[in-house]
């Protein structure tokens, strides 16, 4: 009896211990599936109702553009990195972003012995008022349009700015006025940095270049888009959209906007301004004046001059 006692208390003893195991696995395990879901996004989207959606770090800190990287790199040296830290989020999986990015439009540089990540071709910043390095608190964008050239990063920028050195197809540097010299000129692009033009010969919402068969679209393509989504520095109610035989152009000022060819998907490239001749396409800027009026044009399709 003494023995059946026994086991029978070794037995119930045995059967509250996996109940408490059971029951403790659980309740640790729940907080941690959840913990790593949430604290394993380093970069997501957060929205402002001024500026629209914007990228963030973990933390919701602001992260911005630089329109003095140009061309990809990183311009920001000695004291300039006390004021835009730069921001690196490590090794990046389609899930450790938040809903709306993709991978694809990330990448790295290295700056020094520091690494950077970029996003659709900017180096990303934080900004730090003080200049002490700590980046500015979470839901703050207070570095948004400082000094003109720091923006917060948008998903979905149609125009950027970039400011840089005009270099031509002749291998010759321009200045704004289309001289030869040099000096920067902060001119428009698009999301990823590559080049806008206009073309001098073009009217009101006139698009004059483009012919009925798009023949010659390879060496100045529209800039085809409907969306409107521009630095807070510059004028939305400026932009507007024409219908090019069938195509949307996004026209700023009345000037329809254009790539060049030769540039290709090379941020910074400016190829355009020496061709035909300096200033017959000049950069798209920010304070170019309304296009000219012409008598009985047709808004918005192209007479097909096919002439540089």
């Amino acid at each position: 009896m003494k023995n059946k006692s026994f086991n029978s208390f070794l037995f119930l003893l045995t059967v509250i211990i996996i109940i408490i195991y059971v029951g403790c696995s659980k309740s640790n395990d729940t907080p941690a599936t959840t913990t790593t879901t949430t604290s394993s996004i380093t970069v997501k989207l957060a929205n402002s109702s001024t500026l629209g959606s914007y990228l963030v770090d973990k933390n919701g800190v602001a992260l911005y553009f630089f329109s003095d990287d140009f061309k990809g790199k990183n311009s920001c040296a000695g004291g300039c990195a006390l004021y835009w830290p730069y921001f690196y989020a490590g090794k990046l999986t389609q899930d450790s972003l938040g809903t709306g990015l993709k991978l694809s439009d990330f990448d790295t540089i290295h700056v020094g012995t520091s690494i950077q990540t970029r996003y659709k071709n900017w180096p990303l910043y934080y900004y730090s008022p003080t200049g002490d390095g700590k980046p500015e608190a979470s839901g703050i964008t207070s570095g948004e349009a400082a000094q003109g050239v720091w923006f917060v990063a948008k998903p979905d920028y149609s125009i950027m700015l970039a400011k840089g050195q005009l270099t031509g197809l002749d291998g010759k540097n321009y200045t704004s006025t289309y001289t030869v010299g040099d000096g920067t000129t902060t001119y428009f692009t698009d999301a990823k940095g590559l080049t806008l033009y206009t073309f001098s010969v073009d009217s009101f919402n006139k698009n004059k270049f483009t012919n009925a068969a798009f023949s010659n679209n390879a060496s100045w393509p529209i800039y085809d888009t409907t969306a409107m989504v521009v630095p807070s520095i510059l004028n939305k109610a400026l932009f507007n959209t024409i219908t090019v035989f069938g195509h949307s152009q996004i026209t700023y000022n009345g000037w329809p906007l254009y790539y060049f060819g030769q540039d290709g998907k090379i941020m910074g490239n400016t190829k355009g301004v020496s061709v035909p001749v300096a200033g017959k396409w000049p950069v798209a800027v920010k304070s170019i004046s309304q296009a000219p009026e012409k008598a009985g044009s047709v808004s918005g399709s192209g007479s097909g001059s096919g002439s540089y």
